[in-house]
């Protein structure tokens, strides 16, 4: 069996059409059909049924679907591997990462990486913390930066960070006189707060039922801008890292604003990678890079490499 084989079923997967596929791979129709006949006479067993309306993997192309694309994936990363021992200073990168706090920390620290290793190049994805922790397990991606996720077999955790959730405000809004707030002077403010997709929301609707206020927001989004946005028009205020606004508090925009007796939200901010996977020349340098930006970045928060 040929990799070639394996590149074009992998494209056929995703295109579920051999036409389609072919366009892709920039080859004919025919020469990809050859590839699958080769591949169901290499297993013994048809692994995709073709009709006018394109093609449907049987149970054997599902359970091959599985792997294929993780195979591929591997060999990716060894041709890495093998460019980092002859020396090239090149590579690449996929890094999955949880919510838009994570963004704001992965943002400042690729584009200084980036100035030092302008060969390299990056693919990063936003995703929830669950799919991040998966996409590395699946070879998917060298790095996931989560938040409130869970441990997933095939990972490890390479830095584990605290990251402290703040009351933010606008400069100029009442809330901004105070030198710390509790849960029910907070309450009594209208609030801008993620849905209940986001582990921070749970984590909120914690904080509020242990200090015996009903959380009642008035607005409720999937978008950090928009909780930003509405906190800046002073229609808000919100609960973020001060990390996630550093910018608009340097430029006195903002203000952040911890919440009282030490209750405010913390969670851990995780780097992780495969337990069983060497990491490349770039990603590695790029670990590094999260690392000591982590470090710096977040005064308060405690790091350690695990």
């Amino acid at each position: 069996m040929q990799i070639r084989a394996l590149i074009y079923f992998d494209e056929l997967v995703r295109a579920r059409s051999i036409r389609a596929a072919a366009d892709k791979l920039n080859i004919q129709p025919t020469a990809l059909a050859r590839q699958i006949d080769q591949l169901e006479h290499y297993f013994g067993t048809p692994l995709v049924e073709r009709s006018s309306r394109g093609v449907r993997l049987t149970s054997a192309g599902e359970l091959l679907a599985a792997r294929a694309g993780k195979t591929l994936r591997e060999l990716d990363h060894v041709r890495q591997l093998i460019d980092d021992l002859e020396g090239l200073k090149r590579g690449h990168v996929n890094i999955f990462a949880s919510g838009a706090t994570v963004a704001n920390l992965l943002a400042p620290a690729l584009a200084d990486f980036s100035l030092k290793f302008p060969k390299i190049r990056f693919s990063v994805t936003i995703a929830s913390a669950r799919a991040a922790i998966e996409a590395v397990a699946n070879a998917e991606a060298d790095i996931a930066v989560t938040l409130f996720s869970e441990p997933e077999p095939g990972t490890k955790v390479r830095l584990r960070a605290e990251i402290v959730y703040d009351v933010i405000a606008a400069a100029d809004h009442p809330a901004a006189s105070h030198a710390e707030l509790t849960v029910p002077q907070l309450a009594a403010y209208p609030l801008a707060v993620p849905d209940r997709s986001f582990g921070a929301r749970l984590a909120f609707d914690a904080l509020f039922k242990s200090a015996g206020v009903t959380l009642d927001p008035v607005f409720v989004t999937s978008s950090l801008e928009m909780q930003k946005e509405l906190v800046l028009r002073g229609a808000a205020v919100t609960l973020l890292p001060a990390l996630t606004v550093l910018r608009e508090c340097r430029a006195g925009q903002l203000v952040a604003i911890p919440i009282a007796g030490n209750r405010g939200i913390r969670t851990p901010i995780e780097l992780c990678v495969a337990s069983d996977r060497q990491l490349s020349f770039a990603a590695t340098k790029l670990l590094d890079a999260i690392d000591r930006f982590m470090r710096e970045a977040m005064p308060r928060a405690t790091g350690k490499t695990v």
